[in-house]
């Protein structure tokens, strides 16, 4: 992972309080709202995001990012409002803080717990780009601009490392929208195009 542990650390943090500060601006009518995450409501994609880092924080690590953990996240949070999952998101990220002090440059480099292939850095940083991407899953949704913000980097770098793992030799964009609609495309949201385009990660 090329990203420092502080920058990291910070970013997942600033992540967390931007999603959270974003709950909070939603309706009623925009939580029942379809995603492009299929089968997804805005709701349905808090839930999961918010569960997600629940999970973490808990323990709760075997299995995280399977279908059926996904499932359970948001099925566990099904029929909660935006401000209910906010205030959850609120309470994760106060764990977090604490959670993400103790580690030391060896236990970030060490491998990641609960079957996560890759290093503990990189399950945060992977944490990161799930919190970055999904708050745009939302706004697309709803219609909203994308906010590319310093969340951007963290994804970037998190997609550029699971291409390299594909085998993808790729040079990805710097940054900017040129960046977003690479992330985009790498994670399937979507269609490539053009020879430097990269694969769908989830294909």
């Amino acid at each position: 992972m090329a990203l420092p542990r502080n920058v990291v650390s910070d970013g997942l943090l600033d992540e967390l309080d931007r999603f959270e500060e974003l709950l909070r601006s939603l309706t009623a009518e925009d939580w029942a709202t379809p995603t492009r995450c299929a089968g997804w409501t805005v709701g349905d994609v808090a839930a999961h995001t918010v569960g997600s880092m629940a999970d973490v924080v808990a323990g709760r690590l075997d299995g995280l990012g399977t279908p059926e953990a996904t499932e359970r996240e948001v099925l566990d949070r099904r029929g909660r409002s935006a401000s209910d999952i906010a205030d959850e998101c609120a309470e994760v990220r106060k764990a977090a803080v604490g959670l993400l002090a103790v580690f030391d440059d060896a236990a970030w480099a060490a491998a990641a717990p609960g079957g996560f292939d890759g290093s503990l850095g990189d399950g945060v940083e992977a944490l990161w780009f799930d919190t970055f991407v999904h708050a745009d899953d939302i706004r697309h949704g709803l219609g909203r601009p994308t906010e590319l913000g310093p969340g951007l980097a963290g994804t970037l770098s998190h997609v550029q490392h699971e291409l390299g793992r594909a085998g993808w030799s790729g040079a990805a964009p710097a940054g900017g929208p040129e960046a977003m609609e690479f992330v985009l495309m790498a994670t399937g949201r979507l269609a490539a195009a053009g020879p430097s385009a990269p694969p769908n990660l989830y294909a």
